[in-house]
C-alpha cells in the first residue's frame, strides 16, 4: 500500500515537472513565436479549445492574445490569423511565403500527398495549372458552362415538381441539390450526367454528405488534433476513410472506362485530357502526371465541385425559409428583370442587385469553411513582430473576415443590405472571401458562384418555398461547426408560382 502511494506521488511529481518544463519552454524557447495559451504536454491546448466549435473558441482567444497568436492543437503549434488585415497580409500580400498547404491529417491520409487540395511542391503547382486550364477549356467561366448549369436546373425543376401540385408533400432538398450541383462538375470531369434516381449516384452523394459531417463532428476534430494516436485506435473516426475509399473506387472505375475509349486527338473531359498528358510525359521519370495522381485529382474536383456548393445552396434555402420577406423581394426582382418566359442567366446579375446581395449574404453569413483550409510557411518567416518557423501550420480564419463587425454591422444577422449601397446598387467588399484568397484560392470559385446564383434565382422564379413550421422557430445554427459549418436538417414545401 505504501509502495503504491509512493508511486502515485512520483507520477504526480513527474507530471508537474513536465507541465513546468512545457510552460518554461513556451515562455522562453519560442521567444519570437506569436503569444498564446501555455500548452499541456501531448494534449496541447485541449482544455481551452472546443472541437465542436473551433472558430468561436479561436475568436475568444484572439480577444485575449490579438490577431496573430499560437495555439497547440494536440502537440503541434498552429499560428492563427484572425481578422481581415492579417489574413489579407498573409494570403494576398505575401502569398508566396504562405502558399503551401498546412497539415490536415484527414486530408493527408485520404490523399497521400497527391491531388490538388492537400498536396504541396512543384508537382501540385503543375497539376493545379493543368486542372485550371482544362476546366477553362471545357467552359468554366464561359457561356458554355452556363448553358450546362441552366440545362441541369431544368432537371432539378422537374424533380421538385414531382412533389405533387398545389398540395405539396414536404421534402428534404439535400439529395436533389447534391445531384444537380454534382452533375455540372460530372459533365466536365466524367463527360456525362447521372439520373437523380441512379442508386449508385445517390450512394456517392451520401458518401460526400457523410464525409462533410464526419470531418466536422467531434470525433473528426479530435482526429485532426491527435491523429498520431487515433490512427492506431478503433473508433467512429475511422468510418470517414471507408467513405473516401468508396468515392475513389468509383473514380477508378470511370478512369478505366476512359482508358478503353480514349482518343487523344479528341478528349471529351478532364480524365481524357489527363490520360493524354500521361502519354505525353511517359518518358519523364519526374512527371506529376501518373495514374494515382489522376485518380486523386479527379476525386478532388468531384468532391470539391459537389459538396461545398450544394451545402451552400441548401443552407441558403433554409435562410429564405426563415426570412420570407427577403424571399419575396428576390422574387419581385426576378419577375421585373427576367420575367417568366425565359430562365435567369449570369448577365442578369448586374441588373439584379438585391438578388446578388442575397446570394453574397448567404455565403458571408454561412461562412461554410470558417477556419479556411490550413496553410504553412515555406521558410522561416518574419510576420509583423514575430518569426514563424518553416513548416508551421497556419489557420487563416475566414469567418473572422466574413463576420467583421466594422465591415458588416451586426455580422451575426442575415441582412442583404450588407452588400447594398444606400441607393440600392450592389456593394462589393474585399472582405468577401468565402473561397479563401491568394495562391490557394478555390480553383472552382467562378463555377461555384455561377451555380449558386443561377440555382437560387431559377428555383425562386418557379417556386415559393414554405417551411413546415413557423419561420420564427426555424433554427439556422449549424449542427456541427469544425472545419466546416453543417446546416441543420429540414424539410420544405415548394409551391409553383
Amino acid at each position: 500500500m505504501e509502495l503504491l502511494g509512493a508511486a502515485t506521488v512520483v507520477l504526480l511529481v513527474c507530471i508537474a515537472c513536465l507541465f513546468s518544463f512545457a510552460a518554461w519552454r513556451w515562455k522562453s524557447g519560442k521567444g519570437k513565436m506569436p503569444p498564446g495559451p501555455a500548452p499541456l504536454p501531448i494534449l496541447g491546448n485541449v482544455l481551452q479549445v472546443k472541437p465542436k466549435n473551433l472558430a468561436k473558441t479561436l475568436q475568444k482567444l484572439s480577444e485575449e492574445y490579438g490577431p496573430v497568436f499560437t495555439v497547440h492543437l494536440g502537440s503541434d503549434p498552429v499560428v492563427v490569423l484572425h481578422g481581415h488585415d492579417v489574413v489579407k497580409e498573409a494570403l494576398i500580400d505575401r502569398a508566396d511565403e504562405f502558399a503551401a498547404r498546412g497539415h490536415m491529417p484527414i486530408g493527408d491520409r485520404a490523399n497521400n500527398g497527391l491531388g490538388i487540395i492537400f498536396s504541396n511542391n512543384e508537382g501540385w503547382l503543375q497539376v493545379r495549372r493543368f486542372a485550371l486550364t482544362t476546366l477553362r477549356n471545357f467552359g468554366m467561366g464561359k457561356r458554355s458552362i452556363e448553358e450546362r448549369i441552366q440545362e441541369e436546373t431544368e432537371y432539378l425543376l422537374e424533380e421538385i415538381n414531382k412533389t405533387k401540385g398545389m398540395v405539396r408533400t414536404p421534402f428534404d432538398p439535400t439529395f436533389m441539390l447534391s445531384c444537380a450541383v454534382s452533375n455540372v462538375i460530372c459533365s466536365i470531369v466524367f463527360g456525362k450526367r447521372y439520373d437523380y434516381k441512379d442508386k449508385k449516384f445517390l450512394a456517392l452523394m451520401n458518401n460526400m454528405n457523410n464525409i462533410f459531417e464526419m470531418m466536422n463532428s467531434h470525433w473528426g476534430q479530435l482526429y485532426q488534433m491527435f491523429s498520431n494516436i487515433l490512427s492506431y485506435l478503433p473508433g467512429p473516426h475511422n468510418k470517414i476513410f471507408a467513405e473516401f475509399d468508396d468515392l475513389k473506387a468509383f473514380v477508378s472505375e470511370e478512369v478505366k472506362i476512359h482508358q478503353d475509349s480514349l482518343d487523344p486527338s479528341s478528349p471529351q473531359d478532364f480524365i481524357d485530357c489527363f490520360l493524354s498528358k500521361m502519354q505525353e510525359e511517359k518518358e519523364n521519370p519526374n512527371s506529376s502526371f501518373y495514374m494515382k495522381n489522376l485518380i486523386t485529382s479527379t476525386f478532388d474536383l468531384f468532391i470539391a465541385g459537389t459538396e461545398t456548393t450544394s451545402t451552400t445552396v441548401r443552407y441558403g434555402l433554409l435562410l429564405l425559409l426563415k426570412y420570407p420577406k427577403i424571399q419575396e423581394k428576390v422574387q419581385e426582382e426576378i419577375d421585373r428583370i427576367v420575367g417568366r418566359s425565359r430562365r435567369p442567366c449570369v448577365a442578369d446579375r448586374t441588373q439584379m442587385p438585391y438578388t446578388d446581395a442575397v446570394v453574397h449574404e448567404m455565403q458571408r453569413f454561412i461562412a461554410l469553411i470558417p477556419l479556411g483550409l490550413p496553410h504553412t510557411v515555406t521558410k522561416d518567416t518574419r510576420f509583423r513582430e514575430y518569426v514563424i518557423p518553416k513548416g508551421t501550420t497556419i489557420y487563416p480564419i475566414l469567418s473572422s473576415v466574413l463576420h467583421d463587425s466594422k465591415e458588416f454591422p451586426d455580422p451575426n444577422e442575415f441582412n442583404p443590405e450588407h452588400f447594398l449601397n444606400k441607393n440600392g446598387t450592389f456593394r462589393k467588399s474585399e472582405f468577401f472571401m468565402p473561397f479563401s484568397a491568394g495562391k490557394r484560392i478555390c480553383p472552382g470559385e467562378g463555377l461555384a458562384r455561377m451555380e449558386i446564383f443561377l440555382l437560387i434565382a431559377t428555383i425562386l422564379q418557379n417556386f415559393t418555398l414554405k417551411p413546415i413550421i413557423d419561420p420564427q422557430k426555424i433554427d439556422i445554427t449549424p449542427t456541427l461547426s469544425g472545419t466546416g459549418n453543417v446546416p441543420p436538417a429540414y424539410q420544405l414545401c415548394a409551391l409553383p408560382r
